[in-house]
């Protein structure tokens, strides 16, 4: 389910996925495919670890990245996560084909 809040989606970002939503800054970017599809692959993972180890690993590996690269985008755009998610966003038929953990391999 696709929602709209400008307060809870961080400044600097469009959406966040929080199982079962998608929170989008506003409206129009309902119609952008590319970034649905990079948060529905976002929904998948969560979905895979059962939710709450989701974001215990996300949030594990995005401390680790942040003291490794010293800068927050980039510790979030090494995230394994968001390095699959990034990678197929532009694939609207990843998730059709998609191995299951396939973020593994973006260890």
């Amino acid at each position: 389910m696709i929602l709209f809040s400008k307060y809870l989606v961080p400044k600097g970002y469009t959406g966040i996925t929080i199982y079962p939503f998608v929170f989008l800054k506003n409206k129009k970017l309902k119609n952008d495919v590319v970034l649905i599809n990079h948060e529905k692959i976002h929904l998948r993972q969560q979905i895979e670890l059962l939710i709450i180890p989701f974001y215990i690993i996300y949030l594990i590996e995005f401390l680790i990245r942040l003291i490794k690269y010293r800068k927050w985008y980039l510790a979030y755009r090494n995230i394994s996560f968001e390095r699959e998610a990034y990678r197929n966003e532009n694939d609207l038929n990843y998730l059709k084909s998609r191995p299951f953990l396939a973020f593994i391999n973006f260890l």
